[in-house]
Protein backbone atom coordinates (compact mmCIF):
# COMPACT_ATOMS: atom_id res chain seq x y z
CA UNK A 1 0.00 0.00 0.00
CA UNK A 2 1.08 3.22 -0.57
CA UNK A 3 0.59 6.10 1.62
CA UNK A 4 1.09 9.60 0.44
CA UNK A 5 1.09 12.83 3.14
CA UNK A 6 0.57 16.38 1.76
CA UNK A 7 3.24 18.41 3.98
CA UNK A 8 5.05 15.61 4.74
CA UNK A 9 8.52 18.19 5.28
CA UNK A 10 6.36 18.76 8.94
CA UNK A 11 8.45 18.41 11.98
CA UNK A 12 5.12 16.14 12.69
CA UNK A 13 5.91 13.56 10.13
CA UNK A 14 8.66 11.39 11.99
CA UNK A 15 5.93 10.95 14.63
CA UNK A 16 3.76 9.23 11.87
CA UNK A 17 6.06 7.28 10.55
CA UNK A 18 7.58 6.22 14.01
CA UNK A 19 3.50 4.35 14.47
CA UNK A 20 3.96 3.23 11.03
CA UNK A 21 7.20 1.31 11.92
CA UNK A 22 5.40 0.27 15.24
CA UNK A 23 2.86 -1.39 13.41
CA UNK A 24 4.58 -3.41 10.92
CA UNK A 25 2.37 -6.75 10.41
CA UNK A 26 -0.71 -4.50 10.79
CA UNK A 27 -0.73 -2.09 8.42
CA UNK A 28 0.93 -3.01 5.17
CA UNK A 29 2.47 0.20 3.86
CA UNK A 30 5.57 -0.71 1.22
CA UNK A 31 5.84 2.93 0.18
CA UNK A 32 5.47 6.38 1.60
CA UNK A 33 5.85 9.66 -0.17
CA UNK A 34 5.64 12.82 1.48
CA UNK A 35 4.63 15.66 -0.47
CA UNK A 36 5.97 19.50 0.66
CA UNK A 37 7.07 22.36 -1.17
CA UNK A 38 9.90 23.02 0.98
CA UNK A 39 12.50 21.12 -0.25
CA UNK A 40 15.13 21.96 2.77
CA UNK A 41 12.61 20.01 5.13
CA UNK A 42 12.14 17.41 2.34
CA UNK A 43 15.70 17.31 2.29
CA UNK A 44 15.92 17.00 6.65
CA UNK A 45 12.38 14.87 7.02
CA UNK A 46 13.04 12.54 4.83
CA UNK A 47 16.23 11.16 5.58
CA UNK A 48 15.17 10.94 8.92
CA UNK A 49 12.12 8.93 8.40
CA UNK A 50 14.10 6.11 6.54
CA UNK A 51 16.59 5.77 9.35
CA UNK A 52 13.43 5.50 11.45
CA UNK A 53 11.77 2.62 9.34
CA UNK A 54 15.39 0.97 8.81
CA UNK A 55 15.92 1.02 12.75
CA UNK A 56 12.73 -0.56 13.07
CA UNK A 57 13.30 -2.98 11.03
CA UNK A 58 10.34 -1.79 8.67
CA UNK A 59 10.86 -2.55 4.52
CA UNK A 60 8.54 0.65 3.74
CA UNK A 61 10.70 3.10 1.36
CA UNK A 62 10.38 6.77 1.75
CA UNK A 63 10.28 8.76 -1.07
CA UNK A 64 9.69 12.63 -1.27
CA UNK A 65 8.71 14.99 -3.79
CA UNK A 66 7.68 18.80 -4.36
CA UNK A 67 5.54 17.70 -6.93
CA UNK A 68 2.06 16.65 -5.60
CA UNK A 69 0.92 15.11 -8.86
CA UNK A 70 3.56 12.48 -8.40
CA UNK A 71 3.41 12.34 -4.66
CA UNK A 72 -0.56 11.27 -5.29
CA UNK A 73 -0.46 8.82 -8.29
CA UNK A 74 -1.40 5.66 -6.89
CA UNK A 75 -1.94 6.40 -3.22
CA UNK A 76 -4.24 4.21 -0.98
CA UNK A 77 -5.15 7.03 1.37
CA UNK A 78 -3.64 10.61 1.50
CA UNK A 79 -2.97 12.42 4.93
CA UNK A 80 -3.60 16.13 4.97
CA UNK A 81 -1.11 17.65 7.44
CA UNK A 82 -0.26 21.72 6.01
CA UNK A 83 -0.07 24.58 7.39
CA UNK A 84 -0.54 27.48 5.10
CA UNK A 85 1.28 30.24 5.62
CA UNK A 86 3.83 28.72 8.42
CA UNK A 87 4.69 29.78 11.58
CA UNK A 88 4.65 33.46 10.75
CA UNK A 89 0.18 33.02 9.98
CA UNK A 90 -0.03 31.35 13.13
CA UNK A 91 1.61 34.21 15.06
CA UNK A 92 -0.66 36.61 13.38
CA UNK A 93 -3.93 34.27 14.57
CA UNK A 94 -2.60 34.18 18.08
CA UNK A 95 -2.13 38.12 18.10
CA UNK A 96 -4.54 40.22 16.67
CA UNK A 97 -7.59 39.62 18.00
CA UNK A 98 -5.91 40.38 21.18
CA UNK A 99 -6.19 44.12 20.15
CA UNK A 100 -9.92 43.55 20.68
CA UNK A 101 -9.82 41.67 23.80
CA UNK A 102 -10.83 38.27 22.11
CA UNK A 103 -9.04 34.93 22.32
CA UNK A 104 -6.11 35.06 20.34
CA UNK A 105 -5.91 30.89 19.06
CA UNK A 106 -5.20 29.05 15.48
CA UNK A 107 -8.43 27.11 15.46
CA UNK A 108 -10.93 29.00 18.05
CA UNK A 109 -12.12 32.40 17.39
CA UNK A 110 -10.89 35.02 14.64
CA UNK A 111 -7.80 33.12 14.14
CA UNK A 112 -9.43 30.02 13.40
CA UNK A 113 -11.33 31.76 10.95
CA UNK A 114 -8.09 33.52 9.78
CA UNK A 115 -6.29 30.02 9.34
CA UNK A 116 -10.08 28.62 7.54
CA UNK A 117 -9.85 31.04 5.10
CA UNK A 118 -5.91 30.77 3.82
CA UNK A 119 -6.74 26.58 4.26
CA UNK A 120 -9.89 25.86 2.50
CA UNK A 121 -9.25 26.90 -0.78
CA UNK A 122 -5.67 25.08 -1.05
CA UNK A 123 -7.34 21.78 0.85
CA UNK A 124 -10.45 21.56 -2.05
CA UNK A 125 -7.50 21.98 -4.84
CA UNK A 126 -5.44 19.13 -3.27
CA UNK A 127 -8.47 17.52 -3.30
CA UNK A 128 -9.71 17.61 -6.71
CA UNK A 129 -6.26 16.46 -7.93
CA UNK A 130 -6.49 13.58 -6.01
CA UNK A 131 -9.76 12.36 -7.11
CA UNK A 132 -8.18 13.30 -10.54
CA UNK A 133 -5.37 11.33 -10.26
CA UNK A 134 -5.11 8.83 -7.74
CA UNK A 135 -9.09 7.93 -8.23
CA UNK A 136 -12.35 8.91 -6.39
CA UNK A 137 -11.60 5.61 -4.04
CA UNK A 138 -8.37 7.08 -2.08
CA UNK A 139 -9.03 8.12 1.13
CA UNK A 140 -8.47 11.92 2.16
CA UNK A 141 -7.47 11.91 5.79
CA UNK A 142 -7.45 15.29 6.99
CA UNK A 143 -5.76 15.71 10.32
CA UNK A 144 -5.48 19.77 8.93
CA UNK A 145 -6.82 22.75 11.38
CA UNK A 146 -10.01 23.69 11.31
CA UNK A 147 -10.41 19.77 10.88
CA UNK A 148 -14.56 20.47 11.63
CA UNK A 149 -14.54 22.68 8.21
CA UNK A 150 -12.06 21.77 6.71
CA UNK A 151 -13.52 18.08 6.33
CA UNK A 152 -16.85 19.74 5.87
CA UNK A 153 -15.43 21.49 2.94
CA UNK A 154 -14.45 18.40 1.69
CA UNK A 155 -17.65 16.14 1.69
CA UNK A 156 -18.95 19.14 0.55
CA UNK A 157 -17.91 19.51 -2.56
CA UNK A 158 -17.94 15.41 -2.94
CA UNK A 159 -14.49 13.69 -1.72
CA UNK A 160 -14.16 10.40 -0.38
CA UNK A 161 -13.08 12.18 3.24
CA UNK A 162 -12.64 11.76 7.09
CA UNK A 163 -11.45 14.14 9.58
CA UNK A 164 -9.33 13.41 12.61
CA UNK A 165 -8.26 14.77 15.80
CA UNK A 166 -5.95 13.70 18.91
CA UNK A 167 -7.93 14.97 21.82
CA UNK A 168 -9.74 11.98 22.03
CA UNK A 169 -7.16 9.52 21.95
CA UNK A 170 -4.93 11.58 24.30
CA UNK A 171 -7.68 11.71 26.64
CA UNK A 172 -8.48 7.72 26.33
CA UNK A 173 -4.93 7.19 26.97
CA UNK A 174 -4.16 9.69 30.12
CA UNK A 175 -7.73 9.04 31.95
CA UNK A 176 -6.38 4.70 31.01
CA UNK A 177 -3.58 5.13 33.58
CA UNK A 178 -5.21 7.04 36.06
CA UNK A 179 -8.12 4.54 36.02
CA UNK A 180 -5.14 1.56 36.09
CA UNK A 181 -6.22 -0.01 32.82
CA UNK A 182 -4.97 -1.18 29.20
CA UNK A 183 -5.76 2.03 27.45
CA UNK A 184 -7.34 -0.62 24.70
CA UNK A 185 -10.19 -1.25 27.21
CA UNK A 186 -11.30 2.45 27.27
CA UNK A 187 -14.36 3.17 25.36
CA UNK A 188 -15.12 7.10 25.29
CA UNK A 189 -18.56 8.62 25.18
CA UNK A 190 -17.34 11.91 22.89
CA UNK A 191 -19.44 14.24 21.61
CA UNK A 192 -19.12 17.73 19.87
CA UNK A 193 -17.66 19.32 17.22
CA UNK A 194 -14.28 19.55 16.49
CA UNK A 195 -12.40 21.11 18.92
CA UNK A 196 -15.41 21.69 21.02
CA UNK A 197 -15.93 18.44 23.08
CA UNK A 198 -17.05 16.51 25.72
CA UNK A 199 -16.47 13.30 27.68
CA UNK A 200 -19.87 12.05 28.75
CA UNK A 201 -19.09 8.38 29.76
CA UNK A 202 -15.75 6.84 30.07
CA UNK A 203 -16.88 2.76 29.38
CA UNK A 204 -14.25 0.02 30.81
CA UNK A 205 -15.80 -3.41 30.38
CA UNK A 206 -18.91 -1.51 29.69
CA UNK A 207 -18.86 0.05 33.23
CA UNK A 208 -19.04 4.09 32.92
CA UNK A 209 -15.49 4.79 35.31
CA UNK A 210 -16.54 8.78 34.73
CA UNK A 211 -18.40 9.13 38.16
CA UNK A 212 -14.93 7.66 39.85
CA UNK A 213 -12.70 10.32 37.30
CA UNK A 214 -14.74 13.27 38.78
CA UNK A 215 -14.80 12.56 42.33
CA UNK A 216 -11.47 10.63 42.59
CA UNK A 217 -9.21 12.52 40.00
CA UNK A 218 -11.29 15.95 39.67
CA UNK A 219 -8.38 18.04 40.53
CA UNK A 220 -6.13 16.45 38.42
CA UNK A 221 -8.11 16.48 35.56
CA UNK A 222 -8.66 20.34 36.45
CA UNK A 223 -4.80 20.87 36.40
CA UNK A 224 -4.17 18.93 33.09
CA UNK A 225 -7.36 20.44 31.33
CA UNK A 226 -7.42 24.22 32.71
CA UNK A 227 -11.05 23.67 33.70
CA UNK A 228 -12.75 24.33 37.08
CA UNK A 229 -12.64 21.10 39.09
CA UNK A 230 -16.14 21.92 40.60
CA UNK A 231 -17.71 23.03 36.77
CA UNK A 232 -16.82 19.60 35.77
CA UNK A 233 -18.46 18.02 38.77
CA UNK A 234 -21.67 20.19 38.21
CA UNK A 235 -21.43 19.68 34.51
CA UNK A 236 -20.74 15.59 34.82
CA UNK A 237 -18.71 15.47 32.02
CA UNK A 238 -15.19 16.20 31.12
CA UNK A 239 -14.59 19.31 28.60
CA UNK A 240 -11.45 19.43 26.33
CA UNK A 241 -9.21 21.80 26.70
CA UNK A 242 -10.53 23.67 24.03
CA UNK A 243 -13.72 24.90 26.20
CA UNK A 244 -10.94 26.52 28.30
CA UNK A 245 -11.53 29.27 25.30
CA UNK A 246 -15.12 29.69 25.85
CA UNK A 247 -15.47 28.86 29.82
CA UNK A 248 -12.85 30.92 30.94
CA UNK A 249 -12.63 33.51 27.95
CA UNK A 250 -11.16 36.47 29.86
CA UNK A 251 -8.62 35.04 32.13
CA UNK A 252 -6.85 33.23 29.14
CA UNK A 253 -6.68 36.54 27.16
CA UNK A 254 -4.59 38.33 29.73
CA UNK A 255 -2.20 35.49 29.82
CA UNK A 256 -2.08 35.53 26.64
CA UNK A 257 -0.93 39.49 26.72
CA UNK A 258 1.41 38.59 29.42
CA UNK A 259 2.81 35.86 27.29
CA UNK A 260 4.91 34.85 23.76
CA UNK A 261 2.17 33.37 21.30
CA UNK A 262 2.50 29.67 21.36
CA UNK A 263 4.05 30.03 17.82
CA UNK A 264 6.88 31.51 19.05
CA UNK A 265 7.35 28.06 21.00
CA UNK A 266 6.41 25.90 18.71
CA UNK A 267 9.10 27.48 16.32
CA UNK A 268 11.96 26.94 18.66
CA UNK A 269 11.13 23.53 19.31
CA UNK A 270 10.72 23.26 15.13
CA UNK A 271 14.37 24.40 15.29
CA UNK A 272 15.50 22.28 17.71
CA UNK A 273 13.54 19.17 15.93
CA UNK A 274 14.99 20.06 12.74
CA UNK A 275 18.36 20.11 13.82
CA UNK A 276 18.52 16.80 15.69
CA UNK A 277 16.59 14.96 12.48
CA UNK A 278 19.48 16.39 10.26
CA UNK A 279 22.06 14.57 12.38
CA UNK A 280 22.69 10.73 10.76
CA UNK A 281 23.32 9.31 14.05
CA UNK A 282 19.73 9.65 15.49
CA UNK A 283 17.76 6.78 14.22
CA UNK A 284 14.48 6.77 17.02
CA UNK A 285 12.22 9.41 17.78
CA UNK A 286 13.69 12.44 20.22
CA UNK A 287 12.32 13.30 23.16
CA UNK A 288 11.38 16.66 21.90
CA UNK A 289 9.08 15.68 19.33
CA UNK A 290 6.35 15.16 22.12
CA UNK A 291 6.64 19.43 23.36
CA UNK A 292 5.30 20.13 19.57
CA UNK A 293 1.89 18.80 20.21
CA UNK A 294 -0.03 16.37 18.33
CA UNK A 295 0.66 13.96 21.41
CA UNK A 296 -0.60 10.51 19.64
CA UNK A 297 -0.70 11.27 16.33
CA UNK A 298 0.49 8.52 15.09
CA UNK A 299 -1.64 5.74 16.98
CA UNK A 300 -4.69 7.96 15.50
CA UNK A 301 -3.58 8.81 12.65
CA UNK A 302 -2.23 4.78 11.72
CA UNK A 303 -5.09 2.84 13.08
CA UNK A 304 -7.41 5.02 11.30
CA UNK A 305 -5.96 3.90 7.64
CA UNK A 306 -5.54 0.78 9.02
CA UNK A 307 -9.94 0.53 9.35
CA UNK A 308 -10.14 2.62 6.25
CA UNK A 309 -8.29 0.38 3.62
CA UNK A 310 -9.69 -2.66 4.60
CA UNK A 311 -7.02 -3.99 6.85
CA UNK A 312 -8.94 -4.17 9.77
CA UNK A 313 -12.47 -4.70 9.56
CA UNK A 314 -14.81 -2.20 11.30
CA UNK A 315 -13.41 -0.97 13.95
CA UNK A 316 -14.58 2.14 16.69
CA UNK A 317 -12.65 5.71 16.45
CA UNK A 318 -13.05 9.04 17.12
CA UNK A 319 -13.75 10.77 14.02
CA UNK A 320 -15.25 13.74 12.10
CA UNK A 321 -18.10 12.63 9.80
CA UNK A 322 -21.54 14.31 8.59
CA UNK A 323 -24.23 14.32 11.17
CA UNK A 324 -27.00 12.65 9.32
CA UNK A 325 -29.42 12.99 11.77
CA UNK A 326 -27.05 11.82 14.87
CA UNK A 327 -27.63 14.78 16.71
CA UNK A 328 -31.10 15.62 15.69
CA UNK A 329 -30.59 19.78 16.86
CA UNK A 330 -27.75 19.85 13.80
CA UNK A 331 -28.15 19.59 9.75
CA UNK A 332 -27.43 16.75 8.56
CA UNK A 333 -24.71 18.08 6.58
CA UNK A 334 -22.67 19.46 9.67
CA UNK A 335 -19.36 17.91 10.60
CA UNK A 336 -19.61 15.98 14.20
CA UNK A 337 -17.10 14.77 16.26
CA UNK A 338 -18.02 11.32 17.93
CA UNK A 339 -17.18 7.87 18.13
CA UNK A 340 -17.66 6.08 14.87
CA UNK A 341 -17.93 2.64 13.47
CA UNK A 342 -15.10 2.99 10.39
CA UNK A 343 -14.22 0.61 7.75
CA UNK A 344 -13.57 0.26 4.33
CA UNK A 345 -16.70 2.38 3.46
CA UNK A 346 -15.52 4.81 5.73
CA UNK A 347 -17.52 6.65 9.32
CA UNK A 348 -20.71 6.18 10.65
CA UNK A 349 -21.68 7.53 13.38
CA UNK A 350 -22.71 5.63 16.11
CA UNK A 351 -25.69 6.46 18.26
CA UNK A 352 -25.40 8.99 20.93
CA UNK A 353 -28.19 9.59 23.17
CA UNK A 354 -29.80 13.17 24.00
CA UNK A 355 -27.57 15.69 24.70
CA UNK A 356 -28.12 18.34 27.55
CA UNK A 357 -29.02 21.66 27.28
CA UNK A 358 -25.68 22.94 28.91
CA UNK A 359 -23.74 22.18 25.53
CA UNK A 360 -26.49 21.09 23.10
CA UNK A 361 -26.72 25.14 22.40
CA UNK A 362 -22.91 26.00 22.07
CA UNK A 363 -22.68 22.82 19.84
CA UNK A 364 -25.76 24.80 18.03
CA UNK A 365 -23.90 28.19 18.12
CA UNK A 366 -20.70 27.24 16.78
CA UNK A 367 -22.05 25.11 13.74
CA UNK A 368 -23.72 27.99 12.67
CA UNK A 369 -20.30 29.89 13.18
CA UNK A 370 -19.01 26.77 11.34
CA UNK A 371 -21.16 26.59 8.19
CA UNK A 372 -20.48 31.34 7.49
CA UNK A 373 -16.95 30.13 8.24
CA UNK A 374 -16.87 27.85 4.87
CA UNK A 375 -19.07 30.37 2.75
CA UNK A 376 -16.54 32.80 3.43
CA UNK A 377 -13.37 30.80 3.04
CA UNK A 378 -15.40 29.34 -0.47
CA UNK A 379 -16.61 32.69 -1.80
CA UNK A 380 -15.22 35.17 -0.09
CA UNK A 381 -15.84 38.74 0.46
CA UNK A 382 -15.50 41.17 3.38
CA UNK A 383 -18.84 40.85 4.56
CA UNK A 384 -18.96 37.15 4.41
CA UNK A 385 -16.39 37.39 7.01
CA UNK A 386 -17.63 40.13 9.06
CA UNK A 387 -20.96 38.03 8.89
CA UNK A 388 -18.77 34.38 10.55
CA UNK A 389 -17.51 36.34 12.96
CA UNK A 390 -20.62 38.06 14.28
CA UNK A 391 -21.58 34.52 14.46
CA UNK A 392 -19.12 33.92 16.59
CA UNK A 393 -20.38 33.10 20.77
CA UNK A 394 -16.86 34.50 21.40
CA UNK A 395 -17.62 37.64 19.40
CA UNK A 396 -20.78 38.46 18.79
CA UNK A 397 -20.64 42.20 18.45
CA UNK A 398 -21.07 43.89 15.64
CA UNK A 399 -17.90 46.63 16.32
CA UNK A 400 -15.75 44.18 17.22
CA UNK A 401 -16.72 41.68 14.21
CA UNK A 402 -16.24 44.97 11.59
CA UNK A 403 -12.72 45.55 13.00
CA UNK A 404 -11.78 42.32 13.17
CA UNK A 405 -12.94 41.65 10.03
CA UNK A 406 -10.41 44.28 8.39
CA UNK A 407 -7.44 43.05 10.59
CA UNK A 408 -7.81 39.35 9.25
CA UNK A 409 -8.18 40.22 6.12
CA UNK A 410 -4.93 43.00 5.85
CA UNK A 411 -3.03 39.88 7.84
CA UNK A 412 -3.46 37.71 5.52
CA UNK A 413 -4.16 39.84 2.20
CA UNK A 414 -1.37 37.52 0.34
CA UNK A 415 -2.58 34.53 1.74
CA UNK A 416 -6.76 35.12 0.94
CA UNK A 417 -7.02 34.17 -3.29
CA UNK A 418 -10.03 36.71 -3.30
CA UNK A 419 -8.23 39.75 -2.01
CA UNK A 420 -5.01 38.66 -3.83
CA UNK A 421 -6.98 39.08 -7.04
CA UNK A 422 -9.22 41.95 -6.22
Amino acid sequence: MKLTVVGGGSTYTPELIDGIAGRRTSLAVDEIVLVDPDEHRLSIIGPFCRRLLQHAGHPARVRTTTSLEQGVEGASAVLLQLRVGGQAARASDETFPLSCGCVGQETTGAGGLAKALRTVPVVLDIADKVRAIAGENTWIVNFTNPVGIVTRALLQHGHKAIGLCNVAITFQRWTSGLLGVDPSTVELEHVGLNHLTWERGVYVDGVDRLPELLSRHAEGLAEHIGIDAALMQRLNMVPSYYLNYFYNHDVVVKKQLKEPPRAEVVATVEKELLDIYGDPSVVTKPEQLSQRGGAYYSEAAVQLVHALTGGAGAEKHVVNVQNNGTLPFLPDDAVIEVSSTVDAKGGAPLPVRPVEPTISGLISHVTAYEYLALEAAIHGGRDRVANALLAHPLIGRHAIADQLADELIAQNRDLLPWVKGA
